[in-house]
């Protein structure tokens, strides 16, 4: 794992052991994390989803951005009750850095489900004021670009077989770091 990836790993988890009142480990301090950097903090207990929440844009330092987004995974992913101190140990973090995002251009439906890329994008959708995002880990559950786009589209709030001239996509790819199962 790389310097950046473990330094990640501990101020995620760090920034969620200060709010429940525990102890905290060192980390180092690295040049990129003064940088703007985009980032999603994921945790799970025993391979379950636990909270997931993040931003699509560096629009703050890297250092920052991952410790706000650990929190709200932790306490304000609306999906889940907040998390309590006795579940820390048994929740495993994994952070994603996110590339700048780049418009998909397509004619249609099938135009833009051939360009995806399984595995590697992740997808921002947009349709008027609804948007919705999978980090390409997402891949792992919904392998099909079809299944995955039908269920980007019910996240944003539409119809899974929803299709109009006001789709926008953006796609982007992620170096990720997770923790070892604790």
């Amino acid at each position: 794992m790389s310097e950046l990836g473990t330094t990640l790993l501990i101020l995620a988890r760090n920034a969620i052991a200060a709010r429940l009142g525990q102890a905290q480990s060192p980390a180092d301090d690295c040049p990129e994390l003064h940088k703007h950097g985009a980032t999603f903090v994921t945790l799970t207990q025993h391979g379950d989803l636990r909270g997931c929440i993040g931003s699509l844009e560096a629009w703050r330092p890297l250092a920052q951005d991952v410790q706000e987004n650990a929190i709200a995974a932790a306490f304000r992913d609306t999906r889940f009750e907040p998390l309590t101190a006795g579940e820390l140990p048994i929740t495993r973090v994994e952070v994603s850095l996110l590339t700048p995002a780049e418009p998909i251009f397509f004619t249609s439906e099938a135009d833009a489900l051939a360009q995806l890329r399984p595995e590697i994008d992740g997808v921002i959708f947009t349709a008027g004021h609804r948007r919705s995002t999978f980090l390409p880990q997402v891949w792992e559950q919904l392998p099909g670009p079809a299944s995955f786009m039908a269920h980007l589209k019910q996240k944003a709030g539409l119809p899974a077989n929803y299709w109009g001239s006001d789709v926008h996509l953006e796609r982007y790819t992620v170096k990720k770091w997770k923790e070892a199962t604790p």
